[in-house]
């Protein structure tokens, strides 16, 4: 395993009878980034994570962290990890469940309980009971929880799950700040957008299978490029466009062409048109997603992923 990898997965599988939740998963998560699952769900993300804490036994294939079995006990006090839906006993206050796991993680002191629950926006609501907190506020404490020991792996399971607009983009900037340096973040996630917004790198699974994985950067990139197209004769610049080699399509916007071509080519799109007297009144490089290239890869949409 290469020093900077700190998850290394090789062929991992998990079968329940006939369905495969996890199906022959090659993974490389390098240290000190915020690494996505993405996949719908049922995509084997939070079967993925729950074998690499050893909380499910594969059926085949093997994997390490820090170069080491999940099951080694030095190792697992590295790593904090929110599963699914974060449990707490329900009459402690969120102060007190802290300090309770707190006491059997050893070690630690009331200040660093303090600085938690500043960190995940707590601090108002620290003291009171755990029963009373909102869906989002649990996710939050399950954050604070899973950043006990300052450990250098974490494990988020759709860590925003239940949370307003506001209170996920708070969470998301605080994720992204973890995974900095020498600490990593496994989220994982349905949503494409806060994938995009949060992690460097992304494995994209379907149906159990890995679909690709890379830099985000890297995957937005070979996604196809598009330029918006406004010209002094629309219809007369569509042949003209789509006759050229290097161009995949054409369609028609309201007030403008869309052009399926290399963004790096736009001169040579310019010059076509301006040779039969059409000029071009507005031109924009499209932006690619890696919601475009989840499309391209899965066949899915954005709501099949919700």
């Amino acid at each position: 395993m290469a020093e900077n990898l700190v998850i290394e997965t090789t062929s991992l599988t998990k079968r329940y009878g006939k369905i495969v939740a996890v199906d022959g998963l090659s993974m490389e998560v390098p240290r000190g980034h915020v690494f996505g699952l993405l996949g719908p769900n049922g995509s084997g993300k939070t079967t993925t994570m729950s074998m690499l804490l050893g909380l499910v036994r594969p059926t085949a294939g093997s994997f390490s962290l820090f170069g080491a079995p999940t099951h080694h006990e030095n190792t697992l006090h590295r790593v904090g990890a929110i599963i699914e839906t974060p449990a707490f006993y329900p009459y402690l206050s969120g102060r007190q469940n802290l300090a309770y796991f707190q006491g059997i993680l050893g070690g630690g002191t009331p200040g660093e309980l303090d600085k938690l629950l500043e960190q995940v926006g707590l601090a108002d609501r620290g003291n009171d009971r755990f029963h009373t907190y909102s869906l989002g506020m649990k996710q939050r404490l399950g954050l604070a929880y899973a950043l006990l020991g300052d450990p250098e792996l974490l494990f988020l399971d759709e860590p925003t799950n239940g949370m307003d607009p506001a209170g996920m983009a708070e969470v998301r900037e605080l994720i992204r700040s973890l995974g900095t340096d020498e600490r990593t973040v496994l989220l994982s996630s349905h949503l494409l957008h806060e994938v995009e917004e949060v992690c460097d790198s992304v494995a994209i699974l379907s149906k159990g299978k890995l679909i690709a994985q890379g830099k985000v950067d890297d995957l937005v990139r070979q996604s196809q490029e598009q330029i918006r197209v406004r010209t002094t004769d629309d219809d007369a610049a569509v042949g003209i466009i789509s006759a050229l080699d290097w161009v995949e399509a054409v369609t028609t916007e309201a007030g403008g062409l869309m052009v399926a071509a290399p963004t790096a080519r736009s001169g040579e799109l310019t010059a076509a048109l301006s040779e039969s007297a059409i000029y071009v009144t507005e031109m924009t490089p499209v932006q690619a997603s890696l919601e475009e290239y989840f499309l391209d890869v899965t066949g899915e949409d954005e709501g099949d992923s919700a």
